[in-house]
């Protein structure tokens, strides 16, 4: 019998989610404004960011540095969000806890390393190299 008090409270705060999201939803409906034929012009149909209106397509193409740095970004949080979460039970989890966790940093930190040395986090322009200007014949110096 436990048990199914647990599924009334979940099936009413079921219900309870739905009426708060129809309500929501019908008084949008109910109080939005409308705007139709003649009143609707050009600009209201077009999308615009910070009250400019948009000149161009909007598609950049952006190099593929960007997105690696956005995945390594992404790696290097949810990592972070593991160690927060070790950090809530180190006491528990005692030495044995504590030597996965440095074994965990210490293998972040190479990674990183590595991922710095290979370049992948340098997404700026590549450095030119100069050769030296081929010498004349005959001129001494």
């Amino acid at each position: 019998m436990e048990n199914a008090s647990d599924i009334w409270s979940v099936v009413i705060y079921a219900i309870a989610v739905g009426g708060l999201v129809a309500c929501m939803l019908g008084l949008s409906a109910v109080t939005g404004t409308r705007r139709t034929g003649a009143a609707r012009g050009r600009s209201l149909s077009m999308p615009f960011e910070s009250g400019i209106i948009p000149t161009g397509s909007a598609h950049l193409r952006l190099p593929v540095q960007y997105y690696l740095l956005a995945m390594f970004f992404v790696i290097f949080d949810v990592e972070t969000a593991f160690l927060f979460a070790w950090g809530t039970v180190v006491t528990e989890t005692g030495w044995i806890g504590y030597g996965a966790a440095l074994l965990f940093i210490i293998f972040l930190a190479i990674s990183l390393a590595y991922l710095w040395r290979a370049g992948a986090l340098d997404w700026g322009p590549a450095p030119r190299l100069r050769t030296p200007a081929p010498r004349e014949k005959g001129v001494a110096s």
